[in-house]
């Protein structure tokens, strides 16, 4: 068991912000780790093959690979990734007994997670304070049991994190549909739903329009929402190679982001003993949820350049061809109110003259986002602005344009192809019946924050859980927390421990599994998995490491398993055959999901393969209509009433999702501790308050329940005005479960309302 103390918040220190990310820090912060934990040749072997052709998959965020590979293509938060899955120290057995889990709850997701790998099933009974060691057999005949004991299948939900191989995901909605349910809430509920609904309606498919090499052949890239630095730091290199290549950034983020400044690239001299590569050509520090009436402004601008010099400006070909709903875009934008837009972005009219003077110098224009953009009520509205103004100069479906979406968790998109979510279309559905002869499930079903309300009122009664962490990720944390707790059973699929293994149904499980990076012996052999990027490449991982126990089984075996204990062989599906053989998982695949013929031989070249993308290949849309759709959208700007500001939950640098690597956020000055609040200091004057005190924060919606956070350090920072950040997870406890996106249901993160008092 590790003995690392737990977050000390009384010790922490606050410094400068970094104004350029990676350099030489970046690699000592990643190789540092990699050689104290897991020794130089374990680390070497893991490292060399991470993001390689014939080795495994960055187990953190989805960022695509470039055709030329460095030897070490990777960055120091996938690193760090790595050292957290295959760290050789594991939870012992006198663990359970010493640890009751009213213990595990004090605890923070930083000290969970560095007590070491889980290597054995354990159960919570009925009544008992501790977990205890349970055999295979055992736990996977109580989960059975419970499942066939319920009075509907429909009392079950099963959620998935985004780390779950193509092979896994697809066999896990198998077996949730063959059990009679569609209730499969995943992480995408919580991240790109907005992104998935808004891009489906205007374009047709809910995916990225462009590839990597596109990034080099951009003129104009606009980064919205987003922080790569800490979040996918690879994406620096393409933008660095894309600003080589000639072409101008711009940043949109209320806060100054090191990785969106200057970037040092620690595989370069340049990066090493230079300066580096200035990154943002421009960087527009906007008010919160004021991203929607950017786009707007911007497209009004570019249509009245067109209405100045007619048929210069816009994509006539593309508009008539491809396009509905310019006329009305046209007449809407037209009534646009400036102040409102200024009064919504907090900039000034010259910022947003020179971004439209950008816009419509440049041939080939990617937008690229994140949560900062699909984590507000407006989400969807946004996001189609982002796609009305790519449209409006056909700026999607050529070299070097379109519209990327940046998905955060490793396969979160492949997940998603794979069928999970709650609301599959009848063609995905009525395939899964022509492959394994059942009538799946056709009701949609519960989506994560429906699944935390079905929970609380008593509907749903087993919450299984490949991967994640959802007690961590989801809003409301103290309803969601009570909502888990009045199940009947409990069950995680982990390779490490996190907070949902705290926060327990009358029953619990825990269900070791192997990373990603570990060799994955079954009966014919070592198998290999294959995962989806965020720009619908697919490609094959294969774990090299030796498992750290030999009682780990795979997520293929575990959910077979399940399945087997669970169905009684009704419908008649293979699954002993599937943990066996994982090339017989991918012929099915090949014969239910659109774009995967001949999915065993294409997984096995050395590029993988591109999924069908009708937009970005054939300029096709898969709209009712047939055409891309240029939407109308009123702009409803989010109010702050004096003495209030708008806040944002946001990732420290040493942190992926709700996995803590170190209580530090190097880039913006932060060490020893996670308990704070930035603010803008001219804010901190006007509110009456001084910089470095202690301060709650109180969320406030009209629902009037006293969300609070307590005595967290107010720290001064160069924000946007009127706007605030704080840490995720720890800042979730301020969003009700009913603050939500529109259409996309996503929890709003990015836009709460709060106020600060002195504490006490």
């Amino acid at each position: 068991m590790s003995s690392v103390d737990d977050i000390n918040e009384d010790t922490i220190e606050v410094g400068k912000p970094r104004e350029w990310a990676a350099g030489v820090p970046g690699v000592t912060h990643a190789m540092g780790p990699a050689f104290r934990q897991m020794g130089v040749p374990r680390s070497l072997k893991a490292l060399t093959a991470m993001n390689q052709r014939d080795g495994f998959d960055c187990m953190s965020c989805a960022w695509p690979d470039p055709e030329h590979r460095k030897t070490f293509e990777l960055c120091e938060n996938g690193a760090k990734a790595v050292v957290w899955e295959a760290t050789p120290i594991t939870v012992p057995t006198e663990f359970w007994a010493e640890n009751p889990i009213s213990e595990l709850l004090t605890k923070s997701e930083y000290w969970l997670g560095m007590q070491g790998r889980l290597v054995q099933p354990v159960h919570k009974p009925a009544g008992s304070a501790h977990y205890r060691p349970i055999t295979w057999d055992d736990a996977f005949k109580l989960i059975g049991d419970t499942l066939r004991g319920l009075d509907s299948p429909d009392q079950a939900a099963f959620y998935t994190s985004g780390r779950a191989s193509n092979e896994a995901a697809f066999l896990y909605q198998l077996f949730v549909r063959a059990f009679g349910t569609n209730n499969l809430p995943d992480c995408s509920n919580m991240c790109h739903e907005s992104t998935s609904h808004a891009m489906a309606e205007t374009v047709g498919i809910g995916k990225s329009t462009i590839t990597y090499a596109d990034f080099a052949r951009a003129d104009l890239i606009i980064i919205m929402g987003q922080n790569p630095g800490s979040n996918h730091p690879r994406m620096l290199t393409a933008l660095e190679e894309a600003k080589a290549a000639g072409a101008a950034i711009v940043a949109v983020n209320p806060l100054p982001e090191a990785g969106l400044m200057r970037y040092k690239n620690p595989q370069k001299v340049r990066g090493v003993v230079g300066a580096g590569t200035v990154i943002a050509d421009q960087y527009l520090q906007i008010r919160l949820g004021g991203d929607m009436a950017l786009m707007q402004a911007v497209s009004r601008r570019v249509l009245d350049a067109e209405a100045a010099r007619p048929g210069t400006i816009l994509d006539h070909d593309f508009l008539r061809k491809n396009c509905v709903g310019l006329e009305e875009l046209r007449t809407h934008l037209a009534r646009l109110d400036d102040d409102a837009v200024l009064a919504a972005t907090g900039l000034r009219a010259a910022e947003i003259d020179e971004l439209a003077a950008r816009y419509l110098r440049a041939e080939k224009v990617i937008i690229t986002w994140a949560m900062g953009i699909t984590q507000h009520k407006k989400a969807v509205p946004t996001i189609r602005e982002i796609i009305n103004l790519l449209l409006l100069r056909g700026n999607i479906g050529k070299p070097g344009a379109g519209a990327c979406p940046i998905r955060g968790h490793s396969n979160v998109q492949g997940d998603r192809t794979m069928g999970i979510w709650e609301k599959m279309p009848p063609a995905f559905l009525d395939a899964l019946e022509r492959e394994f002869g059942f009538d799946p499930p056709r009701a949609p079903g519960l989506d994560s924050v429906g699944s935390i309300r079905a929970m609380q009122d008593g509907r749903v009664k087993v919450w299984i859980a490949l991967g994640g962490n959802l007690v961590g990720a989801i809003s409301d944390t103290a309803v969601a927390e009570a909502a888990i707790q009045k199940t009947a059973l409990s069950m995680q699929i982990s390779t490490k421990l996190n907070r949902s293994h705290a926060v327990v149904g009358e029953q619990a499980l825990i269900l070791p599994t192997l990373g990603r990076t570990e060799i994955d012996w079954q009966a014919t052999g070592p198998q290999f998995v294959s995962v989806e990027d965020t720009v619908s490449a697919v490609h094959s991982s294969t774990g090299l490491l030796e498992p750290v126990s030999e009682q780990l089984l795979s997520e293929v075996a575990i959910v077979s398993r399940l399945a087997r204990a669970t169905l009684d062989g009704t419908p008649s599906i293979g699954w002993a055959d599937f943990e066996n053989d994982y090339d017989i998982i991918r012929d099915h695949i090949a014969h239910v999901i659109p774009g995967f013929a001949d999915y065993n031989q294409r997984i096995r070249q050395q590029e993988g393969f591109y999924l069908p993308h009708p937009p970005r290949d054939l300029r096709t849309f898969p709209t009712p209509s047939g055409k891309a759709l240029l939407t109308v959208n009123e702009l409803e700007p989010l109010e702050r009433p004096p003495g209030r500001l708008l806040l944002q939950t946001l990732r420290s640098h040493d942190q992926f999702n709700t996995t803590i690597y170190s209580p530090n956020d190097r880039y913006r000055g932060i060490k020893n501790g996670r308990k704070v609040i930035f603010v803008n200091p001219e804010d901190i004057v006007e509110l009456g308050l001084i910089s470095g005190m202690l301060v709650d924060v109180h969320s406030e919606f009209s629902d009037h329940v006293d969300r609070v956070l307590r005595r967290f350090r107010l720290v001064a920072y160069p924000s946007a005005r009127g706007c605030a950040a704080a840490y995720f997870p720890e800042a979730n406890v301020l969003v009700p479960l009913d603050s939500t996106a529109e259409h996309s249901n996503t929890p709003a993160s990015k836009s709460v309302l709060v106020r600060l008092e002195p504490s006490r």
